[in-house]
């Protein structure tokens, strides 16, 4: 197939664009790379999956990507975006461009209105005008919000936010919902459960745990503590969408609307503790603490349940968290160090 991948300079998506690749598909990816954290971590993304140059679109040297085009593309105009559709028949979008992060959207709020409602609403459109049929986009599981009930299902009323960004979440699935109905576009919304793993997102906490621990530095530990989250590994994320992509025709609702959302996560939540001890075994070294108070936006606990992703696509995650952190470890020491190394030059 030929697939229209947004957000390819992201952590998933650069993931991603190896799994199609790999798999045969003929992908264009598309991201703007922009600063909302480390650009240099995306052009070392966009490096590791066939671009040396990402202003001049310069492919590296490797027969495995030759399928991979790449663009640097806001979806935010949609001019620009209709042109790549015009240009291109996709059989398939998958849509995992997005202004991420809860806590920056007590920040910067503007930010999530313009890519994650108004860049998803060009895409829908987009879809419609161009006549590509197939679309699979994130969401997450912020959008259960601070439940008590346990574990999350997609059954579960999803109506209280608890942070803008989650808000724009929300709306997405409406929309697509709405989408499908009216166009008959099937679509498939993903609520992504903490995933974690090599070239990850420095706004991650445990992104920021490695870093501190590495630097000598004191990490903050909200609600003392005191929090669960589903942590899941990139390449169980990875497997279960490219188990959508090649299948998506094929199954899901049974329902008038050929529109659905699935949880995809590890289906285990993990005490926070827990996870920085690992983090500090795999280190060898321990990290200070500052226990603090919930941070706004926060939520208490995430859990998982994808028996529906199972029953429908068959998937199941199999990356135990002690062999993720262990890999992500790994990688972060070796790229940490090439980092300074490039800095104190």
């Amino acid at each position: 197939m030929k697939i229209l991948l947004t957000g390819v300079a992201g952590f998933i998506g650069s993931f991603m664009v190896k799994r199609l690749c790999d798999e045969g598909h003929d992908v264009y990816g598309i991201d703007s790379v922009n600063e909302y954290y480390d650009v240099d971590l995306k052009h070392d993304r966009l490096k590791s999956i066939g671009i040396a140059d990402y202003k001049s679109n310069i492919p590296t040297d490797s027969s495995i990507y030759k399928s991979y085009t790449f663009h640097q593309l806001n979806i935010c105009s949609k001019e620009a975006l209709d042109h790549v559709f015009r240009n291109n028949n996709f059989d398939m979008v998958v849509h995992l461009a997005a202004q991420a992060g809860v806590r920056y959207s007590l920040i910067n709020p503007e930010t999530y209105i313009d890519t994650n409602i108004n860049g998803f609403f060009n895409i829908l459109e987009a879809c419609r005008q161009y006549k590509c049929n197939n679309l699979i986009y994130a969401s997450s599981s912020s959008v259960y919000g601070n439940r008590n009930e346990m574990p999350f299902k997609e059954t579960d009323i999803t109506d209280y936010p608890v942070s803008l960004y989650a808000a724009t979440k929300k709306s997405n699935e409406l929309m697509a919902y709405s989408y499908s109905k009216l166009y008959g576009i099937r679509t498939v919304g993903l609520r992504f459960f903490t995933v974690y793993g090599p070239y990850g997102r420095p706004d991650m906490a445990y992104w920021i745990f490695a870093d501190a621990i590495l630097g000598g530095k004191t990490i903050k530990v909200f609600n003392n503590g005191n929090m669960f989250r589903d942590f899941t590994y990139i390449d169980d994320i990875t497997s279960g969408i490219l188990k959508i992509v090649n299948s998506i025709e094929s199954s899901h609702s049974a329902d008038s609307v050929p529109a659905v959302t699935y949880n995809i996560g590890r289906g285990e939540p993990v005490n926070l503790m827990e996870f920085i001890h690992l983090l500090e075994i795999n280190f060898d070294k321990e990290v200070k603490k500052e226990y603090l108070g919930m941070q706004a936006g926060d939520v208490y606990k995430t859990w998982a349940d994808t028996s529906k992703l199972y029953a429908d696509y068959g998937y199941l995650p199999s990356t135990p968290l002690e062999e993720g952190i262990h890999s992500f470890a790994e990688w972060f020491k070796e790229y940490y160090n090439l980092k300074n190394k490039k800095t104190s030059v």
